[in-house]
């Protein structure tokens, strides 16, 4: 059987120039892998991560942790292949569609309830029952746009997507990413009857289709394209505006007046994981007050615990949106309508959307 170490360098193929080993605060090694929490998280701000979170849990808990990253699918795979058995990942923290699939197919365990109390802290839509595991932080759908160009309330209307006299100067997200499928389900209830009416998002979209440059797949895309001047406008999500609006670029990001939705990011703890009595320590400690308000600074999370505080360039983007995302009219989408037909609309907006 191989031990965790080499488990990690499987999970962290591909990307094993981004992680990093976290020490803990004895400077004796670890008898047991047991003794090592190992936690899964994305490819990028892994610094930020270990700033905001990892070295105040491991100060606080004496508890090391070693991080793997990679993109979700990869990491998805990687629990796939081990099958539940000795998966080599405590906690994972991935986004909610990618923690959905694995539910399907029993690679997640259920939180216990008892052992995470800062559960009760958070906010409702953090802890709802489809999910076997909370989210930590969340991100908001709406449009980057050109204040040169464009006002909030122009921008906010799924029409101006439509508008001749902007043709090929729009951006739309590609369904492969998160804003992706929030747009679509944005457009579904805006001109049909529900976020899963993907008959109706298609074919508008797909009229659309004319007047947008580019359907991107990354953050860098849309950023480079709104500041260099290409477009005017771009549905995306709100994190990527942070940087650019603080940098002083005639930028700004608005929800949209209808079909407002939300993506989170979810911390699951794998089946078979070796060290899930300090995973849970740590999904805790994540959820609790004060590294909600650190990964808020330093991360640029937006914090699912309403006590966590948010930074003046959180609010610069979203607004008041932070304090209350449902009372300001977001929702979240119900994975169960999303797993089972993701084949066939990814195929479906291919043929109907990109390719008109």
């Amino acid at each position: 059987m191989l031990n965790r170490p080499s488990r990690l360098v499987m999970l962290a193929a591909g990307a094993a120039a981004s992680a990093v080993v976290l020490a803990g605060c004895t400077s004796s090694e670890p008898e047991s892998d047991a003794d090592v929490l190992v936690v899964s998280t994305f490819p990028f701000g892994v610094e930020e991560l270990q700033e905001a979170v990892i070295d105040p849990f491991t100060e606080a808990t004496g508890i090391e942790v070693e991080i793997a990253t990679g993109s979700n699918a990869d990491r998805l795979s990687q629990l796939q292949l081990t099958d539940g058995v000795d998966p080599g990942v405590d906690v994972m923290m991935i986004s909610d569609y990618y923690a959905a699939l694995g539910q399907e197919d029993d690679l997640f365990q259920q939180v216990d309830a008892s052992a995470v109390p800062n559960l009760d802290e958070i906010a409702d839509f953090a802890k709802e029952d489809t999910y076997l595991g909370p989210a930590y932080s969340y991100q908001l759908n709406g449009t980057l746009y050109n204040t040169d160009e464009l006002d909030a309330e122009e921008a906010s209307s799924w029409d101006l997507y439509g508008d001749p006299a902007y043709k090929g100067k729009l951006a739309l997200p590609d369904i492969s990413v998160t804003a992706g499928q929030l747009t679509i389900s944005g457009v579904a209830t805006a001109f049909g009857d529900g976020p899963y009416d993907v008959d109706t998002a298609f074919t508008t979209m797909g009229d659309w289709a004319p007047n947008i440059l580019q359907f991107y797949s990354s953050s860098t895309e849309v950023t480079n394209l709104i500041t260099q001047g290409e477009i005017v406008a771009a549905d995306s999500l709100n994190g990527f505006a942070t940087d650019v609006i603080a940098s002083g670029e005639p930028v700004a990001w608005v929800a949209p007046s209808e079909g407002a939705y939300m993506a989170t990011n979810r911390a699951m703890i794998p089946t078979g994981a070796a060290n899930v009595e300090a995973a849970e320590k740590f999904i805790d400690y994540l959820l609790g007050v004060e590294a909600q308000t650190s990964s808020a600074a330093i991360v640029g999370d937006l914090p699912v615990n309403p006590a966590a505080e948010i930074p003046d360039e959180i609010r610069a983007v979203v607004g008041d949106i932070a304090d209350d995302p449902i009372a300001a009219g977001f929702a979240t989408l119900d994975p169960t309508e999303l797993v089972p037909t993701r084949t066939e609309w990814v195929d479906r907006f291919a043929r109907e959307v990109t390719a008109q």
